[in-house]
């Protein structure tokens, strides 16, 4: 009787609760004009239901989720950097490539004038540069073959960047020219500006049966920059070390290692270690200022790590005679540089003149702030003369041939064309001349850029009077009325380019501010913008900023990437503290 009262149980649907994302998928399909009865779609497969579900047509797939703003602009950035990389990688190749691959000179043609440059510094290389080559007989004099790249030359002297990095060779720089260019690694010990002739000697360890010989000239550019001065205080040409050329940078980092090896040579005594460890650098300007900096970065990332016993007595300080370091830039700079140089542990003494200068001593006159005067002795083991300059033996020996050059000091005194008072076709850029500009290396690009315009209008002009001279002859032997006027016509056409071509304004000098590192990953930059203004920046940032405009000024594609790589390199594994 139970199994009979058992209830049958039907196989229909089961009912089932509607929610929001099932409405989401009713669908209404037209048929034939009229509204079809409701039909529900089945839903996800979660409903254990024994009915058959329905396949989903196209009309019943959910649209895909839009992306959001932040999304798209993910992707766009991605690839606007995957994009920026590989046309960053392909410039890369091809100035990788082009550097190493020079095409074929035309060979250089005696008969035009013969242009003589003097030196491989700023000035020199950047009249190379620019210059066509193709309207002279170049010919480029220097005792070194390579270009140096001073700003980064402080970083050298503590192996921040290895000096074959800020080294580009001359002769990559000329082979690149239209035409060939002649190169002789000499020094010119004479000028005669009478019968343009040069004296040139050879000074390398190696010489051949002719190690002195004499090149004419027709024109002359001297850039053979300037070498330190002393201002005839005792000592100094002894016992400092100068920072000017790659020898100089090697000579300082040797030193820096002997003083501290010797420090700590077995049972010294407390006094001369202090001594061998106190690092001096007389001169406030950018170079002093930038080793000074080099040389505490090289103490606290390394020195100390690698030596531990000198860690309380490496010192280092910055002697100037004027009352601030840095006197080109803004106030708020110097201050900050102080400041920075205070947090340091680097001690500047300003109001400071060295007097006398022995094996292991200073003797300095400090002027107070009341303006009495006192003698002070600063025991030291490396000195580095970072300030001065003075016309090379080369260039004191030609002023005095002069007699307009007769008052000249610092320098061979030019005209605003740049040409040398007292002679005709000699020029002279860049530290050995006296303008009243700074004598930076932003000064002596500038003027060697603006010579290379000047030679290459002068070739063009000379062509032109040659193109009017021969046009001009051309028509006193033409009978012709209508050729005569033709003829008239292209003359005067040449001549009215012959007297633009001849408006050569003077050289103006443009400052683009100032840039200095001052330790610590830390920079100042004083900019000048638009019509005179200013923008004065420090800190981690202008650092980066100065690390940038450095490795873009380099001359090649090739010490870009070893100033980079150098970089990199002391980032990861440090600086190397073996001796040379």
């Amino acid at each position: 009787m139970a199994s009979i009262l058992r209830p049958v149980r039907a196989r229909a649907p089961q009912v089932q609760s509607i929610t929001l994302a099932q409405v989401a998928r009713w669908s209404y399909p037209r048929q034939s004009g009229r509204v079809a009865s409701l039909r529900l779609v089945a839903p996800s497969r979660s409903y254990a239901t024994e009915t058959e579900p329905v396949a989903p047509t196209s009309s019943t797939t959910p649209p895909p989720p839009k992306k959001g703003r932040l999304a798209l602009a993910g992707k766009y950035l991605w690839r606007l950097t995957y994009g920026s990389a590989l046309i960053g990688l392909g410039y890369l190749a091809y100035g990788i490539y082009e550097d190493r691959h020079p095409v074929d000179q035309r060979p250089s043609d005696p008969s035009k004038k013969t242009l003589v440059i003097l030196g491989s510094g700023w000035g020199s290389v950047s009249l190379l540069k620019k210059i066509d080559t193709e309207n002279y007989n170049v010919v480029v004099i220097s005792p070194r073959n390579f270009f140096l790249f001073t700003p980064l030359l402080p970083a050298c002297t503590t192996g921040t960047i290895e000096h074959r990095s800020i080294m580009e060779p001359l002769r990559n720089i000329l082979r690149h020219k239209s035409t060939a260019v002649t190169f002789y690694e000499a020094e010119c010990t004479e000028i005669d500006p009478v019968k343009r002739v040069l004296t040139l000697r050879d000074n390398s360890e190696i010489k051949g049966d002719m190690a002195e010989t004499s090149l004419p000239f027709d024109y002359l550019v001297i850039g053979v920059g300037a070498q330190n001065t002393t201002f005839g205080i005792p000592g100094v040409q002894e016992n400092a070390c100068f920072l000017k050329e790659i020898a100089d940078a090697q000579k300082i980092r040797t030193r820096i290692m002997d003083c501290i090896e010797t420090a700590t040579f077995k049972d010294q005594t407390e006094d001369e270690r202090k001594r061998l460890l106190h690092m001096v650098v007389v001169g406030g300007g950018p170079t002093g200022v930038e080793f000074a900096g080099e040389l505490q970065d090289f103490f606290q990332e390394d020195l100390r790590k690698w030596v531990p016993e000198i860690a309380d007595e490496f010192h280092v300080s910055l002697v100037e005679a004027l009352p601030n370091v840095l006197p080109m830039f803004s106030k708020q700079l110097i201050s900050y540089t102080e400041k920075t140089f205070k947090d340091e542990k680097i001690d500047i003494h300003t109001k400071t003149m060295v007097k006398k200068v022995n094996e292991k001593t200073i003797f300095a006159e400090v002027t107070k702030a009341d303006g009495t005067k006192e003698m002070i002795e600063m025991p030291y083991g490396l000195l580095v003369w970072a300030t001065g300059n003075a016309p090379r033996a080369v260039v004191r020996d030609l002023m005095t041939k002069i007699p307009s050059q007769a008052k000249a000091r610092r320098g061979l005194e030019v005209n605003d064309y740049l040409v040398v008072n007292g002679t005709e076709g000699i020029w002279a850029l860049g530290d050995c001349a006296a303008t009243k500009y700074a004598p930076t290396a932003q000064v002596a690009t500038q003027q060697g850029q603006y010579l290379a315009r000047l030679f290459n209008t002068m070739a063009k002009t000379q062509a032109l009077e040659e193109d009017i001279a021969r046009l001009e002859e051309l028509g006193h032997s033409t009978a012709s009325v209508d050729d005569k006027k033709s003829i008239a016509s292209e003359i005067e056409a040449k001549a009215k380019i012959l007297r633009r071509s001849k408006r050569l304004m003077p050289f103006q000098y443009t400052h683009q501010g100032s840039l200095a590192y001052i330790g610590s990953d830390k920079a100042i930059a004083d900019l000048t913008f638009g019509a005179g203004n200013n923008l004065a920046s420090s800190g981690q940032l202008t650092y980066l900023f100065w690390r940038s405009v450095y490795v873009s000024m380099c001359f090649s594609t090739r010490n870009k990437m070893l100033v980079v790589m150098d970089w990199l390199k002391v980032k990861m594994f440090g600086r190397d503290v073996s001796r040379e």
